[in-house]
C-alpha cells in the first residue's frame, strides 16, 4: 500500500517545494519592488504600526493581501469558467505571484508578532519540518533525474546514443533466439 501511494507523496512533496521556491524566489522581488516605490514614510508608519500590534491583529495584517487579491482569483475562475483559458490562466497566475509575493513581504514584517502566537508557532515550525521532508523526499529523485540528463548532455549525447542502439540491438538479438 505504500508504495502505491509514494507518487502521491512525491506529487504533494513538489507542490510543496513549489510553493516555497516560489516564496523565497518572491521575496527580494517584491523587496526590491517596495523599495523602488517612493513611499518611504509609508513603509516605515507601516512597519512601525505593525510593530505597535498585538500578535493577533497582526495576523490580520498578514491576511490583507489574501482578502484583497480573492476577488481577482474569482474573476480569473469566472474567465475559466467563460471559456476564456488564456486570459484565466494569465490572471491566476498573475493573483498567484503577486499574492505570494506580497505575502512574503508582509510575512517578514510580522513573522516576530506572529510566532508570539502559540498555535502560529507550531505550525511555523511543521512546516519546516514538512518542507526539510519534502526535500528529502524529491532531492534523491532530483539527483537521479540530472544524472539522467547528464547522459544527454552534448558532449555526450552522442556516446549515449550510440550506447543504448546497441543495448537495443542486443534486445532484440535475445528475443529473436
Amino acid at each position: 500500500m505504500r508504495r502505491l501511494l509514494r507518487p502521491l507523496w512525491i506529487l504533494l512533496a513538489l507542490i510543496f517545494l513549489f510553493e516555497a521556491w516560489l516564496w523565497e524566489r518572491l521575496k527580494p522581488v517584491v523587496g526590491r519592488f517596495v523599495d523602488w516605490v517612493p513611499w518611504d514614510a509609508f513603509k516605515a508608519r507601516l512597519t512601525a504600526g505593525i510593530e505597535r500590534l498585538p500578535p493577533l491583529a497582526t495576523l490580520l495584517v498578514f491576511l490583507v493581501p489574501v482578502v484583497l487579491l480573492f476577488p481577482i482569483k474569482l474573476l480569473g475562475l469566472w474567465l475559466l469558467a467563460r471559456g476564456i483559458w488564456l486570459g484565466a490562466m494569465t490572471t491566476l497566475a498573475l493573483a498567484k505571484i503577486v499574492s505570494m509575493g506580497v505575502t512574503a513581504f508582509i510575512f517578514d514584517l510580522t513573522r516576530p508578532k506572529l510566532l508570539q502566537l502559540g498555535w502560529f508557532r507550531w505550525l511555523y515550525e511543521h512546516m519546516l519540518v514538512w518542507l526539510a521532508w519534502a526535500h528529502g523526499l524529491i532531492d534523491p529523485v532530483k539527483e537521479k533525474m540530472r544524472q539522467w540528463m547528464r547522459l544527454f548532455a552534448p558532449k555526450r549525447a552522442g556516446r549515449t546514443m550510440r550506447l543504448l542502439r546497441r543495448i537495443r540491438k542486443r534486445m532484440r538479438m535475445q528475443t529473436a533466439v
